[in-house]
């Protein structure tokens, strides 16, 4: 197997790039082992990496993870991602998987998740990390657009944005106007500066908050400096991708 081609210096790939250049290096020596090349790079913080054969028949991935300390691994981009994700950010994987694997042991595995694990797996997933003025929160709170892009526009300056999200990163090889990240709001709703470092994040994760799904939409090629399409205004009146808050009209418009 051989990984596609991964433009690594695309900005939201900013807090991956070295040890994702370094980890696709490595799955191409192991002859496409994604496993084997993310294990040459692991930490001791990070987990070990197996393959996905070491996953009994049955067992629950996140359980299995949460009990042996091995993430099994197929020999594939979103798979690959996963890894890049559990080497930068070891304590809020971990915080993550004890969530699920509690909730899995108390509840098992149905056909549905709950809410707890709903709205675990959309992080996990799809999530995204924020850093940035009030305004700007206040903004994307409300889904107005305009202000968040247009008119607040130097703000981001600012701002900072980390996607979480190994399947996010996974959509963002090609680049696509509608991808949308999941933002994970503060406390505090971005009254205050966020930390963005692997403890902060691990420390926010609070089940029963978790549990009412705290999270706002963020259609990412909107960010300035992420899309070169972005910087006519035009580019976001498109209501597919900006949609307003249901029963108002478009932001700015």
């Amino acid at each position: 197997m051989t990984l596609p081609a991964i433009d690594w210096a695309q900005p939201w790939l900013a807090p991956y790039r070295a040890d994702g250049e370094a980890a696709a290096q490595a799955v191409a020596r192991n002859d496409g082992c994604v496993a084997a090349g993310l294990q040459d790079i692991g930490s001791t913080s990070a987990p070990d990496f197996v393959r996905q054969y070491e996953l009994p028949t049955g067992q629950a991935f996140e359980a299995h993870i949460f009990r042996t300390r091995t993430v099994p691994t197929r020999d594939n981009l979103h798979d690959f991602f996963n890894g890049l994700v559990w080497l930068a950010f070891p304590r809020t994987k971990r915080r993550l998987n004890e969530l699920q694997a509690g909730e899995i042991a108390r509840d098992g595995v149905g056909a549905t998740r709950g809410a707890l694990r709903d709205a675990l797996t959309l992080f996990d997933e799809n999530g995204a990390l924020l850093d940035a003025p009030p305004a700007l929160w206040r903004a994307l709170v409300a889904r107005d657009w305009h202000t968040l892009f247009v008119s607040g526009r130097g703000l981001w300056s600012e701002a900072r944005l980390v996607l979480f999200g190994h399947a996010l990163l996974e959509k963002l090889v090609t680049p696509r106007k509608p991808i949308t990240a999941h933002v994970l709001l503060p406390a505090d709703g971005g009254n205050g500066p966020a930390a963005l470092d692997d403890v902060s994040v691990a420390g926010m994760l609070d089940a029963q908050r978790l549990g009412r799904k705290p999270f706002v939409p963020l259609p990412v090629l909107g960010v300035p400096g992420w899309c070169a399409g972005n910087e006519a205004a035009q580019f976001y009146d498109d209501p597919k991708v900006f949609r307003p808050l249901a029963g108002r009209g478009i932001p700015g418009a």
